[in-house]
């Protein structure tokens, strides 16, 4: 294993874990905005499709892992009724406190409860939830397997996943202007917007690194899920992933 891909590089020290939360709180006042410009506003629709695979499940206690600003969590709470509860963790206080903000904005707060945490060291007990989400958030673990085991270790037996994450088109003429945008564009416009030089260079950089499709699938079956079942969106932009935690574990 090299060194991990991290936002401000090896020679700013600290961990991955610290340099990305730290990237989070920088960009925090921007980044509702520019995570909608950048996706023309599919990833509402994205999301959306996601909650709808969810909701088949039927759970009540949900976790929503990397939740930054809240936007699955809200949209979750929005299409599922105020019979869900849902617990969002990240690690940048910068991001949740926006998200606090938008909850309070909706009225939410029995339904949604945000707090700091990492993916590794969740402070809740075995099966506390029946199903987790992640969008656009495992691709930033500094230790992806034992996230991902963390987060099957608080499902109950039966438990699901919805992981939704960027992955990388593979057919023309989607893959050339995938490569044109993430690799040009959306770095340029991000380093103007954001004021933060590196973050909007490492989001690219940490989609075309991450081991999505058949590769990710083959983690989640290390981890110990299985019915693992993949949906790839808008021409492989992205993916969502759907794993279950084994009914008799």
């Amino acid at each position: 294993m090299g060194t991990p891909l991290t936002p401000y590089g090896p020679e700013a020290g600290g961990t991955k874990r610290e340099q990305v939360s730290q990237m989070f709180d920088r960009i925090a006042p921007r980044y509702d905005f520019l995570n909608h410009l950048f996706s023309l506003g599919i990833d509402v629709v994205w999301r959306r499709k996601a909650v709808r695979l969810l909701r088949q499940e039927r759970p009540k206690k949900i976790l929503d892992m990397a939740t930054g600003t809240a936007d699955f969590a809200l949209e979750t709470r929005r299409m599922m009724g105020p019979e869900v509860h849902i617990t969002g963790v990240d690690i940048s206080p910068g991001m949740l406190e926006i998200g606090r903000k938008k909850v309070r904005d909706r009225n939410w707060s029995t339904s949604i409860e945000l707090v700091e945490g990492d993916s590794v060291a969740l402070p809740y007990p075995d099966g506390s939830f029946d199903a987790f989400t992640v969008a656009f958030g495992v691709r930033n673990f500094e230790n992806l397997p034992g996230g991902l085991l963390e987060m099957k270790r608080v499902l109950r037996p039966g438990g699901v996943g919805v992981i939704l994450e960027f992955s990388k088109p593979r057919r023309f003429p989607m893959k050339q202007l995938f490569g044109l945008y993430f690799r040009w564009i959306m770095p340029t416009l991000g380093r103007w917007i954001s004021k933060d030089a590196q973050a909007y260079s490492y989001l690219p950089e940490s989609v075309a690194i991450f081991p999505e499709g058949q590769a990710f699938v083959d983690i989640l079956q290390d981890a110990g899920y299985v019915s693992i079942r993949t949906l790839p969106l808008t021409g492989g932009i992205a993916t969502i992933y759907l794993a279950q935690v084994p009914a008799g574990s």
